[in-house]
Parts: C-alpha cells; sequence; structure tokens
C-alpha cells in the first residue's frame, strides 16, 4: 500500500493501489487494505467504499476481491457501525453500513461459491443486526436482500436457517416495511434524513423523485423479506411459523405495486405455500385467501398461472378441497368486498351461514378460465383445469365430502361443452355454417334490444346465440361473451360480468387482450372495490388502445379514452402501495380524500360505459357481424 500518486492526498489510497501495474504487488496492497480499513478512522472512507459499491455491481462474479478479504472488511465495517456511533456519526461514515451490506449482496447474487466464502467470514450476524432494525430502513432494505441471495443456496441456507430469528424477523418486515418506510421518511418532508436522500437519487433529484425512489425501495424491501421467507417454504419443517392466519390473510396484497411489477410478491410465496401439503390446510382455512386467488386467477396480473396453480393444487388434494373456510363472527371473509350479500345477484354463488367449500369457491373461477390455451410457458392449461375438474366430481364423497349440487352442475356443463366440442368435429361443415348463421341472427336480435334499451332482454338473447354458436368459432364467442358482460354491467351485475369478460379473455388470441372485455372487466372489479385488479386491467385496455390498428382510432389525436385515463388515475390513488399506512398515519382521512396524496382531481365525474364511449358518436356503437373481423371496436356492442 506503499504506492501513492504524488497528487494523491490520501495515503494508502485504495484508487492509487488498483492503478498498480505488478499485478503481485496490486493485490498485496489490496489484501492490506482490507486488512487494515476498519481499524481506521481516517476521513475519506466512505470514497474507496463507494468505489467497491460500484465494482461490485459492475463486475458481481469477479472472484478477485472475494480471494482478499472482501467479506471480512464488509462485516468488520458494519460492526464497526454498529457499536461506534461517535465514528459512524463523523465525516461521510453514515454511509459505510449500507454499502458494505449491499457489496455483500451484490458478490453474493450469482456465485454459490462467493456466498460460502461470506458465510465463513462471518457475514451473516451483522446483517441480522441490521435486519433487526439497529440502524434504519434503508440499511435494513440492504440486509435482506443479502440474506436473501445467501438463503438461495442449499450450501449456506442451513448457515442462514440456523439464526431462528431471521424467519421471524424477516415475516414481521414483510407485513411492516411499507408503514416503516411511509412513516419514517415519505410522510415528513421536511425531516427527511440527507444520507437517505443522497443514497436514494443519487443527488441527482428533489423531494418528488425522492419520494417516487422511497416508494420503490419501500416495495424492494417487502419483495425481498418475501422472496427471503420464500427460501424458507421450500423447508417442510419453516411452514408452520410462517403460516400464521395473520401473515397469510395478507399475502394477496403485498404485490410489489406498479414499481416493483417483476417480482412475484406474495403470490409466489403462496404458491410455494400451497405446493406442499402442509400448506395447503392453513391456506385453506385462512379467510379471504381463496377469493383473492379466484380475483388473481382472473385478472391481468403477470402471476396469474400462480394463482390458478394454487386452486389446482387445494383441488387435487382431498384434504383440501372440501375444508370450508373458517369465517369471523360475522360470517364473512375478512377484507373480501366481493363476498358482500348485496353484491351476490341471482346467477352468483349465494353466501349463507354454512361456511362454502375451497371446490365451491374454486369453481366458478376455473370454469371461466377452462378455455384457456396458453398462459406463459403453461401449455394447455385450460386442458389441465378440465382434467382436475373432471377428477374432483368422479372422486367426491359423502357428507363432508360431498359437492354441492350447484358446484357439480358448473362442471358437468363444462363437461358437456368438451363433450359439444367433440361432437361439433364429425358435423358436416354445412351444418356448422347453419348453426353459425342461426348465432349470427339471435345475436342481431341481442343487439337490437340493446339498443332499445332493453338490457336483460339482450342478455338473454347473447346466451341463446352462446348455445347455438359452434365451439371453435372462438371469435364471435368473444363477442357475444364480451357483449353480455356488458348487459351484467348495466344490470349491476359485476360477478357475472366479471366472468363473461373472462371468458371472452380467454377465448381471445392472443390470451387477455380483447380490449372492450379488458375494459369491462375493469368496470366489474371497480364495482366490487377490487382496485388492483381493475387497475391491472384498465391498464392493459389503454395499452391495447394506444396499439390499436383500427381505422377509426388511428384518426384521433389521442387514442387513449379519456374514462379510462380517469379510472387509471381513480384505482392507481385506491391501490397505492403506501395507501394503509396513510391512512393510519392521518395522510389520508376518508376513503374520499386519497386525491390529497397525489394532488386533487379536478374532474371526478363517472366515466362513460364501452357502449357509451364506442367508436361511433351515437352512444350505442356499432352492431356486430360474424366473421374474422371482429375483433375490430366497431363489431361488438
Amino acid at each position: 500500500m506503499d504506492k501513492v500518486s504524488p497528487d494523491c492526498p490520501y495515503p494508502g489510497c485504495f484508487f492509487c493501489v488498483m492503478k498498480e501495474g505488478n499485478p503481485s504487488k496490486r493485490r498485496a496492497s489490496i489484501l492490506k487494505f482490507f486488512r487494515e480499513l476498519p481499524s481506521q478512522d481516517d476521513d475519506g472512507q466512505v470514497l474507496p467504499i463507494s468505489g467497491l459499491w460500484n465494482t461490485a455491481m459492475a463486475h458481481p462474479n469477479d472472484p478477485e476481491f472475494i480471494e482478499l478479504g472482501i467479506f471480512e472488511c464488509m462485516a468488520a465495517l458494519i460492526w464497526k457501525g454498529l457499536k461506534n456511533r461517535r465514528w459512524l456519526a463523523h465525516d461521510q461514515n453514515i454511509y459505510i453500513p449500507y454499502y458494505a451490506a449491499h457489496i455483500i449482496g451484490s458478490y453474493t447474487m450469482n456465485m454459490e461459491e462467493f456466498a460460502e466464502t461470506a458465510v465463513h467470514a462471518g457475514v451473516i450476524p451483522p446483517l441480522v443486526e441490521l435486519l433487526r432494525g439497529r440502524l434504519t430502513w434503508v440499511e435494513q432494505r440492504v440486509a435482506i436482500r443479502a440474506l436473501g441471495h445467501l438463503a438461495t443456496y442449499a450450501s449456506t441456507f442451513p448457515s442462514v436457517a440456523g439464526h431462528g430469528e431471521i424467519l421471524e424477523l424477516s415475516i414481521q418486515l414483510a407485513m411492516s416495511s411499507l408503514e416503516i418506510v411511509y412513516s419514517h421518511f415519505y410522510q415528513y418532508v421536511d425531516r427527511r434524513r440527507s444520507y437517505h436522500c443522497d443514497l436514494l437519487t443519487r443527488g441527482m433529484g428533489g423531494v418528488e423523485m425522492e419520494s417516487r425512489k422511497a416508494e420503490e425501495w419501500a416495495s424492494q424491501l417487502q419483495c425481498w423479506s418475501l422472496q427471503l421467507i420464500n427460501c424458507f417454504a421450500f423447508k417442510p419443517e419453516f411452514l408452520s411459523a410462517i403460516c400464521k392466519p395473520e401473515f397469510l390473510i395478507k399475502l394477496p396484497g403485498m404485490w410489489g405495486g406498479l414499481v416493483n411489477e417483476n417480482s412475484p410478491a406474495g403470490m409466489g410465496l403462496l404458491r410455494t405455500i400451497c405446493h406442499h401439503k402442509l400448506g395447503r390446510g392453513p391456506v385453506a382455512t385462512c379467510p379471504g385467501i381463496i377469493e383473492a386467488l379466484c380475483n388473481i386467477a382472473r385478472s391481468s396480473d403477470d402471476w396469474q398461472y400462480m394463482a390458478i396453480d394454487c386452486l389446482l393444487w387445494l383441488l387435487q388434494d382431498p384434504s383440501t378441497c372440501h375444508k370450508p373456510e373458517l369465517f369471523q363472527d360475522n360470517d364473512l371473509p375478512v377484507s373480501n368486498e366481493s363476498l358482500k350479500p348485496e353484491l351476490f345477484q341471482d346467477n352468483d354463488l349465494p353466501v349463507s351461514n354454512e361456511s362454502l367449500k375451497v371446490i365451491d369457491k374454486a369453481v366458478p373461477a376455473l370454469v371461466d378460465l377452462a378455455e384457456i390455451s396458453t398462459l406463459g410457458d403453461h401449455k394447455k392449461l385450460g386442458d389441465s383445469i378440465v382434467n382436475i375438474l373432471q377428477e374432483c366430481i368422479q372422486s367426491q364423497g359423502t357428507g363432508r365430502n360431498s359437492t354441492s349440487n350447484r358446484t357439480k352442475e358448473e362442471i358437468e356443463e363444462l363437461l358437456n361443452s368438451r363433450q359439444r366440442l367433440k361432437w361439433e368435429k364429425s358435423m358436416p361443415k354445412e351444418d356448422l355454417h347453419i348453426k353459425q348463421a342461426a348465432a349470427l341472427v339471435v345475436k342481431l336480435e341481442g343487439n337490437s334490444l340493446f339498443s332499445s334499451g332493453n338490457i336483460a332482454g339482450a342478455s338473454s338473447k347473447y346466451s341463446e346465440a352462446l348455445a347455438l354458436c359452434p365451439m371453435r368459432s372462438k371469435k364471435e364467442r368473444v363477442v357475444l361473451y364480451s357483449n353480455r358482460a356488458q348487459c351484467n354491467l348495466l344490470m349491476q351485475q359485476p360477478l357475472a360480468a366479471i366472468s363473461d369478460a373472462t371468458c371472452a379473455l380467454c377465448l381471445h388470441n392472443p390470451v387477455n387482450r380483447h380490449a372492450k372485455s379488458l375494459w369491462r372487466r375493469a368496470q366489474a372489479y371497480d364495482m366490487l372495490g377490487l382496485a388492483k385488479e381493475s387497475l391491472l386491467d384498465a391498464i392493459l385496455f389503454i395499452n391495447e388502445c394506444s396499439q390499436s390498428t383500427d381505422p377509426d382510432l388511428s384518426l384521433r389525436q389521442n387514442k387513449v379514452p379519456d374514462y379510462a385515463e380517469r379510472l387509471v388515475k381513480k384505482q392507481m390513488r385506491a391501490a397505492w402501495l403506501f395507501r394503509e399506512a396513510a391512512v393510519k398515519h392521518g395522510g389520508v382521512q376518508c376513503d374520499g380524500d386519497a386525491g390529497d396524496i397525489y394532488g386533487q382531481e379536478t374532474d371526478d365525474s363517472e366515466w362513460e360505459t364501452a357502449s357509451e364511449s364506442d367508436i361511433g358518436n351515437d352512444g350505442r356503437g356499432g352492431r356486430d357481424e360474424m366473421g374474422d373481423n371482429d375483433c375490430e371496436w366497431k363489431n361488438d356492442v
């Protein structure tokens, strides 16, 4: 460490050492630097640490620093910050524990052998102290990141699990992280710690950027906590500690927000839990979980397939398929607006004093999804759904293990439609054309009734047309389901609208891309107060609008309808990551004051229905036509 640039004021400068041309001298100097740095109290120590932070992010797989003792150095620096508050407050040393934990996390991100070296270097105990909150939430974030990486590998997981408090701390942090960041940073603009602001924005932004980055980091803090818990959830011996009702019930709502859409968050952990028999039991009886899974399964969520997997595993397990949910005193699931009695119509699943079984709640959603072809890497997903539902009917027992008549009817109707598809394959083409023409006539009758204001009559006609329409005429059936969804919306039947819109979206090619069905389901979810599901559908609807090649739309300066923008703004306020914390800490006085968070909305009027805002300006929308062009908006109600 004796080679110093003539212009450098710091003896043994790390940056000067890195310029050493002789490899052996360079390695010896770096080794000495890592050994001596924790015991030094010179000013300017944050500079080489920030340089190492940049290097670790840019070259996380480079073994040089690992071999020379960087993990021992970083662990010692974290301990120094925890034990010597006077040193921590001096100069810019407050940044060092954050950088040190971040460096550990970066170098253990990809390489298992690096993780093993880190564990042997003793990084876990100081990281656990940061996880406890001995400093601030900023250090907790990088500690949970590093521990999550260490828990990923088979060789280092036992060392992480050996610290029994890590799992409990992670669960508590997953549940409280958003409130911690809101109450300790976001809420008070004039009291934010300067080093937090600097780390968030790198000195390149003001209050608005700080707030935006704080929301992103809060989401990461929660999602990385869930990722660490997920590593424990693969081990059956930890499931009892994870599957506590007060934690499980919150998992569907831990979605990472729009700022962290690449993380499966709570849904990913739920899938891991449901994959094991010991986890399925608590999930099946936890209030509101099955309904939440059904909502995610019938949504535009990127993790839709995970919710479907969970429902199918619960049905395949005899011990959970017929298990009733444990209700609260009022016999209604906690935090589940969609099961309030006043929201159910004649065609919807009734709520009674007797707890509904898992199969009774899951089947309606799965039936709606039964014609989905491919979802991501899941091929022939609809066939898997049908096969499992058929097995449920064939293996049903008696008494407590029996299936309700309504559920059996729904499954049998689905199986009959599959049989109908087989029959149609052997029918002469002329007969199929006759059925298709008959369906067209009935659909046009429905359109006429809709235009005259007879919504119930129109809905009945669309149902009749669906019974006539050949099963393989998917494009025509997409329009019929979507039109009936619109009727259900106007008749204030949101659950039926969600069902029909989902059927249309599953039939459409590509899946989940039929614009009007997205919009109608977004409105239906809004009627049920399910902001996240409504938001995701509305955003995807807007994407479809912006990419549309419809000639009528191309004449507009703005392809995105105003009513859709208004709904997205409304749901972004309602699904805001910090909303619950803001309500608790006085940032939002009541539901009607949500606009205060983002700035007051100037237009709070009701948005138009899709039919009222269609391509034509007559407020009615165009007529459907059977044919290949039904994907154009002017062709459905």
